[in-house]
């Protein structure tokens, strides 16, 4: 049981902390490099911070879109070599 809450725990926390760290990014970006006001995503400080998150949530998935590909790609080779 343990083992299982463990393993929960980690899945959710390596998918929070990339989205934490795009909306911090995305807050900074606004902070340091925005425009004022007349920009769309940087001119706002919630849009470009959750922006940000968006970014974070989608890298998220592409890392392990990666590795799935990269599994299934193995598997492939293994079937073929037999």
């Amino acid at each position: 049981m343990e083992l299982g809450r463990i393993k929960m725990n980690w899945k959710l926390i390596k998918f929070v902390f990339p989205v934490l760290l795009g909306a911090v990014g995305g807050f900074l970006y606004y902070k340091f490099i925005g425009c004022n006001g007349s920009c769309a995503i940087t001119g706002d400080p919630y849009i470009s911070t959750l922006y940000g998150a968006g970014i974070g949530a989608v890298l998220v998935n592409w890392k392990s879109g990666i590795n799935s590909m990269r599994k299934n790609n193995n598997n492939l080779e293994k079937e073929g070599e037999k």
